[in-house]
C-alpha cells in the first residue's frame, strides 16, 4: 500500500509539473499578453512605479532574453561565476557562502552514517525508481520545453523568455558541475556496498567522461533547483507556483539519495548552487 502511494505521488508530481504550464502560460506575468521589455518591467508585481527608480532597476530581475542574446549572457554568467572568489576576497557574500560551506562540510562528515539508512529504506524504493536519473532529467528538460512551446503557440514572449532563462541556468550549471566533478572525483554511494564503508570517497573515482562518473555535487539537484527558481521568481504572483516548483525540485533531488547516486551533502550543495546561479547570476543580470 505504501509503495503504491509513493508511486502515485511521484506520478502526480510529474504530471502536475507538466500540466502547470498551461494555466500559467495562458495568463502571462499578470494575466495579460506582455510583449516588450518595457511592458515586462511595468508588469512586475513588486515595481512600485511605471518605470521604477534607478535603485529598484538595479535590484530587479532581468525581464527579457532572446535566442540572440543567450550566447553573450552565458559568457557573462561564466565570467561572474568564475570570478566569484574575487568578490569573496573583497568581503562580499561572506555570510551566505559561509552558511552553505559549513552546512555542506557538516553533512560530508555525517555522510558515512546517514547514507546506509537511505539505501536500506525500502519505503523509498518505488519513488526512487519512478524518478530515476533518466526520468528526472527528462522532467527537468520537459518543463522549460513545454513552457516554450506553449508560449510560442500563444505568442506570449514572457513565457518564451522564462524558458530561455531556465535553459541558460541549466547550461551554467552543467559547466560548473563538470569542473567540480572532475576535480573532486568522489565515489558514488552505489560504488560501495550498501552497508559501507563510505569513508575516503573523495579523489578516488575515475576522472574520465568529463567527470560524469564522479558524484560531487549533484547535477540533478543543481538543474532542478535552477529551473524551479526561474519559474518561482517569474510567476511568483501565482502563489502555488513556488510551492510546486521547489517541491518538485526537492522530490527529484531526494530521489538521487535513495537511489544511491548521491550523498545527502551533494544534494544540499547542488540545490544551493542551482538556486544561486539562477537567482543571482541568470536573473539578477550583470
Amino acid at each position: 500500500m505504501l509503495k503504491t502511494s509513493l508511486r502515485n505521488y511521484a506520478g502526480l508530481a510529474f504530471c502536475g509539473l507538466l500540466l502547470s504550464a498551461w494555466p500559467v502560460a495562458a495568463q502571462g506575468p499578470q494575466g495579460s499578453g506582455v510583449k516588450d521589455a518595457g511592458d515586462l518591467a511595468d508588469a512586475r508585481p513588486d515595481n512600485p512605479s511605471p518605470r521604477g527608480t534607478v535603485q529598484s532597476a538595479a535590484l530587479a530581475d532581468r525581464t527579457d532574453v532572446t535566442w540572440r542574446q543567450l550566447p553573450k549572457n552565458f559568457l557573462h554568467d561564466q565570467k561572474d561565476l568564475w570570478l566569484f572568489p574575487i568578490k569573496l576576497g573583497e568581503g562580499k557574500h561572506l555570510l551566505p557562502f559561509s552558511l552553505v560551506t559549513v552546512a555542506t562540510a557538516a553533512l560530508i562528515a555525517t555522510d558515512p552514517q546517514t547514507t546506509p539508512h537511505f539505501r536500506q529504506a525500502d519505503s523509498f524504493q518505488d519513488t526512487s525508481r519512478a524518478l530515476g536519473g533518466t526520468t528526472s532529467g527528462a522532467v527537468i528538460a520537459a518543463v522549460p520545453a513545454t513552457f516554450y512551446l506553449v508560449g510560442l503557440l500563444r505568442k506570449n514572449h514572457y513565457d518564451q523568455a522564462t524558458s530561455l532563462f531556465a535553459g541558460e541556468a541549466v547550461a551554467d550549471d552543467a559547466i560548473l558541475m563538470v569542473v567540480l566533478k572532475a576535480i573532486t572525483r568522489r565515489d558514488r554511494p552505489s560504488d560501495r556496498p550498501v552497508n559501507g564503508p563510505y569513508n575516503d570517497t573523495f579523489f578516488s573515482g575515475r576522472a574520465g567522461s568529463f567527470g560524469k562518473s564522479s558524484s560531487f555535487p549533484s547535477g540533478h539537484a543543481m538543474m532542478s533547483f535552477s529551473v524551479a527558481t526561474v519559474f518561482a521568481r517569474r510567476y511568483r504572483q501565482h502563489k502555488w507556483v513556488p510551492w510546486v516548483a521547489y517541491g518538485a525540485a526537492a522530490l527529484i533531488s531526494f530521489s538521487r539519495v535513495t537511489t544511491g547516486a548521491h550523498f545527502p551533502s551533494e544534494i544540499v550543495l547542488g540545490g544551493a548552487l542551482g538556486f544561486a546561479i539562477a537567482r543571482y547570476d541568470v536573473l539578477h543580470g550583470h
